[in-house]
């Protein structure tokens, strides 16, 4: 069922339901929960740090100004929540790997 290139919230329920042997619906709404937390937390201003994978950290940036840059012409950049997602070390080795 893996789609290719992509895990996708499928992916996800599909392998709870094949490790853990919850149902089907179970998992998917399993993975719903999880994600719903994380969406709360972070619509609640708080960062996410999952041990071992890494951290969605949100950060305020100011207003500043732009340039366009096909034209020149600068243009103020309004002030806004960014998140940023940082890699923990494990996750990073990982990927290193191939694995």
């Amino acid at each position: 069922m893996r789609s290719v290139g992509t895990l996708t919230r499928a992916d996800l329920a599909e392998t709870i339901n094949r490790k853990m042997g919850f149902s089907r619906s179970e998992s998917l709404d399993l993975v719903e929960a999880v994600l719903a937390r994380m969406c709360e937390a972070m619509g609640n201003g708080e960062n996410v740090k999952i041990s071992g994978f890494g951290s969605f950290v949100l950060r305020d940036k100011k207003e500043r100004v732009g340039r366009n840059p096909k034209t020149g012409v600068e243009v103020p950049i309004t002030p806004r929540r960014v998140m940023t997602f940082r890699a923990s070390q494990k996750l990073k080795e990982r990927v290193a790997k191939g694995s």
